[in-house]
């Protein structure tokens, strides 16, 4: 398929018509991750931060935007998600937290976005928390990693694309 779905003829934005297609399981896995410094990565792992238990919060942020996500993305359809995962690689060497999101639905279209979203807000908020002692950080590498279910199946992120 080399088209853009939210596209139509005239090439005006409309929300993709997914009447037609088949209920089924759909599941989809995203990344993403936030580079800082150590001693901020040693305090989440303390939970000594001022605001609480960093992790916990950005846990419940990333499983709210998933459950958002049509109100953020505006040709989203709204879907009832089935399951939500939000969790969280602390890497000391690397001075990174990974956070993989996954999420689950029946129904007619994917949750790429839900999974997206959830992985993004996520990274915002660990930002949010942490921005006091390490203005400097940066979020990157937010992409799907794996998606099952419709119409094309399985796909599974290449890691050759040098991401």
């Amino acid at each position: 398929m080399n088209e853009l779905t939210h596209v139509n003829e005239e090439g005006a934005a409309h929300m993709v018509d997914v009447g037609s297609k088949s209920i089924t399981e759909r599941v989809a896995k995203a990344t993403s991750t936030l580079e800082t410094r150590s001693d901020v990565l040693q305090l989440l792992q303390k939970a000594a931060d001022k605001k609480g238990d960093v992790l916990a919060t950005a846990r419940i942020a990333g499983i709210m935007a998933a459950k958002r996500c049509s109100d953020l993305i505006p040709l989203c359809h709204p879907l009832a998600l089935t399951g939500v995962s939000v969790d969280f690689e602390v890497c000391e060497e690397k001075g990174s937290i990974r956070i993989t999101t996954e999420c689950k639905v029946n129904g007619n279209t994917g949750v790429e976005m839900e999974a997206l979203t959830a992985a993004s807000v996520a990274a915002l908020t660990l930002y949010d928390m942490c921005k006091a002692v390490d203005p400097g950080m940066v979020i990157n590498a937010t992409h799907l990693l794996e998606k099952k279910g419709g119409k094309r199946g399985h796909w599974q992120f290449d890691d050759a694309n040098g991401v």
